[in-house]
């Protein structure tokens, strides 16, 4: 094993990679990630949350750039891109799920969200008419809880031809327009910064990271990451409640 990894830019999912299980950041990543911006290695973050989920960790942390919402949304340089799902595709969408009652469906315009269901642990504004909020909102991604067996079958009946949807957590299904990916995000990203994919350090654990971690120059799994991503990366570190990304950064990067 190499004793330094020289790179320029480190790139870090955040649930379940970088924050702790109960979604907090230790002082001892804090302090870690700000030694890598003092000698100069750039931050990014590349997450499936909203922006406005990540306020607080972006009060802490002095990231350069961020791919939130799956890549619907980037954030770089000043500038905000987004690639939401037409409205003609997420209207017909809404119509074609109004067949299953029982499904929990949550509309994502990236500064808000919407549902047809209260949900634990997350705000939204409720409404039984999810076609007609996506008529009027942009809608930067849609989120389907999964209850039972049939729910990803149904949704993968269903979604329109210039959609894609990927699984996290094993319990939520995020669809996305198919210009929405983690990788475009972090691709977009790299090339305004004027950085090669081959000089980035990426960490992650589940489905939307599995690109990312093969094509950046390190891709790193922490321990508690799916098997898909654990298989494709070049190391696994530890857990993310074991702070996984900092130790591995403080013994092979810095």
């Amino acid at each position: 094993m190499k004793s330094k990894i020289s790179i320029k830019a480190i790139i870090v999912d955040l649930d379940k990679t970088l924050l702790h299980t109960d979604k907090t950041l230790s002082s001892y990543t804090a302090e870690i990630l700000s030694e890598c911006k003092r000698i100069g290695i750039s931050l990014i973050v590349a997450t499936a949350r909203p922006l406005r989920a990540t306020k607080d960790l972006f009060d802490a942390i002095d990231f350069d750039a961020a791919v939130v919402s799956n890549g619907a949304r980037i954030i770089c340089n000043g500038e905000c891109k987004e690639y939401p799902i037409q409205k003609d595709s997420a209207e017909l969408f809404f119509s074609e799920m109004t067949r299953y009652q029982d499904l929990r469906l949550t509309l994502e315009t990236g500064d808000r969200a919407y549902s047809n269901k209260p949900i634990e642990n997350y705000e939204t504004t409720l409404s039984s008419d999810l076609g007609s909020v996506a008529k009027a909102e942009k809608v930067l991604k849609i989120i389907v809880g999964i209850d039972d067996d049939m729910t990803e079958g149904i949704v993968n009946g269903s979604i329109p031809e210039n959609t894609y949807y990927t699984v996290a957590g094993g319990f939520l299904i995020q669809i996305m327009d198919k210009r929405a990916t983690k990788w475009n995000g972090v691709k977009a990203v790299l090339n305004k910064m004027k950085i090669s994919e081959k000089e980035v350090a990426y960490f992650g654990d589940d489905n939307d990271d599995v690109m990312p971690i093969k094509a950046c120059g390190i891709g790193i799994a922490v321990s508690n990451a799916i098997e898909e991503v654990r298989a494709v990366a070049d190391y696994i570190t530890d857990s993310n409640d074991d702070d996984g990304v900092a130790k591995f950064i403080e013994r092979m990067i810095l």
